[in-house]
């Protein structure tokens, strides 16, 4: 399977796309305004403990206090499995109000709910992940050649010093990779605890400790030694740093990191422009003439298969089986893309024949085995429903580009003023290096105008002086948030 990441920079957003034979899987957005924070280390304080939930509330300098449960405050990984070492039946035996402690985000923010927080600290790098406050060596579940799995635990056991404290995971990344690679890392991760438990020591309550790589450079160390064949990216000043991040920690990668000239935007090659937008829309066409059905709610996410056009070739059962063999594969692509997570409900057309139903959920299953997210098929219920759980670490696509709609009361969604403006940013790119003109004007609702003129307004200043043409603003009153015009002049 051939692999390849687009990488798109704009002027405060950077998006990343992930591509298996053409086709896109993944995609990564990072906003200046609102970087994810995964993996992140804080120097918290306890507000709050709650021993009726067994959890405290950290603040960790966020507008929402953060959330730690009993189980993730001390846990160790022996061999290939977490165990938590903190069995008590009181929390206030471990944490107490005032308590100041070294923390990292499991989970971001999600609506009204704070980060998930966890105290087991783990730090990745190429090949390995180092839990400090761990022990024993843990080697991927993806890795599943007994001889590569032991072959990996004993050259990292060699590598470690009598005195070290703290385990090791070894990532699907690792995979037939020389000691020499392995012993790098564990040389890097040990320079990185040292300074994060220095930087602990001096930092106040609520201050960050440790930030996770951006975008461009994290998809570079967990996507690169999976086998990806080419990543482009469109801006020189990115693309020396990754160049640079890729001679120190991947060396055999570099020459397969490209700079994209093209005059067409990156994201319009492959369709990828389209793919986006389309993966914001409720109905997903089939190509059998069926279509997939989504509905985001608070508490799950539920998918509807129907038959639509398609009215097969023998029978009925026949037709709802490859409707239903077809939905499948295109459910699995579509809660990757979308990053839908949490509990998940299919609904798969009825069928009478008990092997088209082992079919259907086996080909469910043999689809899901890409997603790098934590899948779980749960059951077939009695209704006919397929149940089962996406791990959830991060907004959903459609959450971070979309706010509930005003004009329907949240029952829909339009894009953000915030989203609007990164597209009227992509558009005078793509009229300025394609149309000659004096000067471009803007059409756009009250709301974009307005944080075009404040938040964004350096960023216009950028794409003016880029474009070497002045760009005008107007207010359009009949127009929607998510509706605009850029005009030549």
């Amino acid at each position: 399977m051939s692999s390849e990441i687009i990488v798109n920079v704009g002027p405060r957003e950077t998006r990343a796309a992930l591509l298996e034979n053409g086709s896109l899987q993944e995609i990564h957005i990072e906003r200046a305004s609102r970087r994810g924070l995964v993996g992140n280390l804080y120097k918290g304080r306890v507000s709050r403990v709650l021993p009726g939930m067994q959890a405290a509330f950290i603040d960790i300098g966020l507008e929402r206090t953060a959330f730690l449960h009993v189980d993730d405050i001390a846990l160790v990984r022996p061999e290939d499995t977490i165990v938590s070492l903190s069995r008590v039946d009181d929390i206030r035996r471990l944490v107490s109000e005032g308590d100041e402690i070294l923390v990292q985000v499991v989970k971001d923010p999600i609506g009204t709910k704070g980060a998930r927080l966890t105290t087991l600290i783990a730090l990745p790098s190429r090949y390995l992940v180092y839990l400090p406050r761990g022990e024993g060596i843990g080697v991927s579940a993806r890795i599943d050649e007994e001889t590569e799995r032991q072959r990996l635990k004993l050259a990292v056991s060699s590598l470690l010093r009598t005195e070290e404290t703290g385990g090791y995971i070894v990532r699907t990344a690792a995979q037939d990779v020389a000691v020499t690679g392995l012993e790098e890392d564990i040389a890097y991760l040990d320079k990185l605890w040292h300074h994060v438990r220095d930087l602990a020591a001096s930092a106040q309550p609520g201050r960050i400790v440790h930030e996770d790589l951006p975008l461009a450079l994290r998809v570079l160390r967990d996507e690169l030694a999976r086998g990806v064949s080419r990543v482009l990216v469109d801006c020189p000043r990115e693309h020396a740093r990754m160049l640079a991040f890729a001679a120190a920690f991947l060396p055999e990668g570099s020459a397969r990191i490209e700079l994209y000239a093209g005059a067409r935007p990156i994201f319009d090659l492959n369709g990828l422009e389209d793919e986006v937008s389309r993966a914001l829309d409720r109905k997903v066409p089939l190509k059998s003439g069926g279509h997939l059905i989504f509905d985001q709610t608070e508490a799950m996410t539920t998918i509807d298969v129907n038959t639509g056009a398609y009215v097969g070739h023998r029978n009925l059962e026949e037709t709802i089986f490859r409707t239903n063999l077809e939905a499948a594969v295109a459910i699995a692509r579509q809660l990757r893309l979308r990053n839908l997570g949490g509990i998940i409900i299919i609904d798969f057309i009825d069928m009478l024949d008990e092997s088209h139903r082992r079919q259907v959920l086996a080909a469910l299953e043999r689809a899901l085995a890409a997603d790098r997210a934590q899948t779980r098929i749960v059951s077939l219920s009695p209704l006919g429903l397929v149940e089962m759980t996406r791990k959830r670490t991060r907004e959903s696509l459609e959450h971070l580009l979309c706010t509930p709609c005003p004009g329907c009361e949240g029952r829909g969604f339009v894009k953000t003023a915030e989203t609007v403006c990164h597209d009227i940013f992509r558009e005078i790119v793509r009229q300025s290096r394609q149309f000659a003109s004096r000067e471009l004007l803007i059409l756009a609702h009250q709301d974009v105008i307005d944080r075009l003129l404040a938040e964004e307004s350096s960023a216009l200043a950028e794409l003016e002086a880029e474009t070497a043409r002045p760009i005008r603003l107007q207010v359009e009153a009949l127009y929607g948030v998510d509706q605009y015009d850029v005009v030549l002049v």
